[in-house]
């Protein structure tokens, strides 16, 4: 074991988390639930939707069985939709393939939908004691503070040197310590904006805190303007119902409900592609604008609400719709501006 490791299993016994849900009556299946979900997400606003997730998926049969709209109705809120909808795959493969017990090899781990190498060593680390290492972005900001690693971790090249000092530190022997406590360090001691050195285990080792520049490590992604697009949601109301439709499966929001789209302020295309005639609308009303904004560009979402006077009986091609009752609201993934939109849509409604 390096000293490095040794220092930081030392201070993981000391300080380290160990209450976490997760960590409770650990699984192989309870373990890849909460790395999945701590992917692009803090552990506090992970806890409460773990702890709903869990009560109603307590097994990986029961995720293999459920229905993705349920999935994904569990998971409105927490965003990159793609997790669930892999984890739901995942979940399907692991109980017709692996007789619902996870694949121990890093190789076979790592080939299941949504599960890198990082994560599949964090899962048999964690559960398993493997000694594999992980490569999270607590344990990259870690491990380019201590070891100078210059550049965007990003980059390929980059990735490849953090990868070196990673395997090459994770010990042979409680692996799982150390790899939480690397998880812990980068969320609690040398966090992004206000690194605290002086209570961190390995500074004797940290060549950014010797060298005084420990924010410059690792050096920031370079920047690119995001580009702006437009769409206007078209929300038709009947009597304490709105019409919502499930998007496809690729693309954004991909099998969440949403309302029905369109590209400009001329929505009569929209309408009549649905059977909605003019006489049919009661009340419209164009509702304040706002902004969506997505890992690589800007959505401007200008919503109009159609009050309607009767229920049409709208017919779809392909993909699914649905009734949505706002005061017994269906179990589906919404997308999250037609969630904030839902909530707010009794102000809106005109009596």
């Amino acid at each position: 074991m390096t000293p490095f490791a040794k220092a930081i299993i030392t201070w993981y016994d000391a300080y380290g988390r160990k209450d976490l849900p997760w960590q409770q009556n650990k699984s192989a299946y309870s373990v890849w639930i909460s790395e999945i979900m701590l992917q692009q997400t803090q552990v506090a606003t992970v806890i409460p939707y773990y702890q709903k997730f869990m009560a109603r998926f307590p097994s990986v049969v029961d995720l293999a069985h459920a229905e993705q709209d349920e999935v994904l109705h569990y998971w409105t809120g927490l965003g990159y939709y793609a997790r669930a909808r892999n984890l739901h795959r995942t979940a399907k493969i692991v109980v017709e393939e692996y007789s619902g017990q996870f694949p121990t090899q890093l190789e076979l781990m790592n080939a299941l939908p949504g599960i890198g190498r990082s994560t599949a060593a964090a899962v048999l680390s964690s559960v398993f004691n493997k000694p594999h290492a992980i490569l999270d972005g607590n344990v990259k900001r870690t491990l380019a503070r201590c070891f100078a690693v210059e550049g965007w971790p990003g980059k390929k090249t980059v990735e490849n040197q953090l990868w070196q000092h990673a395997e090459q530190h994770t010990p042979t022997k409680d692996v799982d310590k150390y790899n939480q406590a690397m998880m812990d360090m980068g969320a609690m001691i040398c966090t992004r904006s206000k690194p605290k050195c002086s209570l961190c285990p390995v500074a004797s080792f940290c060549i950014a805190k010797e060298q005084g520049n420990p924010l410059d490590y690792p050096a920031k992604k370079p920047k690119t303007e995001k580009p702006t697009k437009q769409t206007w949601f078209v929300i038709l109301y009947h009597q304490g119902e709105v019409w919502l439709e499930q998007r496809p499966q690729v693309g954004i929001w991909g099998g969440l409900f949403c309302f029905p789209q369109h590209s400009d302020q001329d929505i009569h295309h929209t309408l009549a592609m649905r059977g909605i005639r003019e006489s049919d609308i009661q009340h419209q009303t164009t509702l304040i604008a706002f902004r969506h904004t997505f890992s690589h560009y800007h959505l401007d979402i200008t919503p109009v609400l159609l009050e309607l006077s009767t229920k049409p009986d709208i017919i779809m091609e392909g993909n699914k719709g649905l009734w949505y009752n706002l005061t017994r609201p269906e179990e589906v993934g919404l997308a999250a501006p037609v969630k904030q939109l839902i909530s707010g849509l009794p102000f809106e409604i005109h009596s």
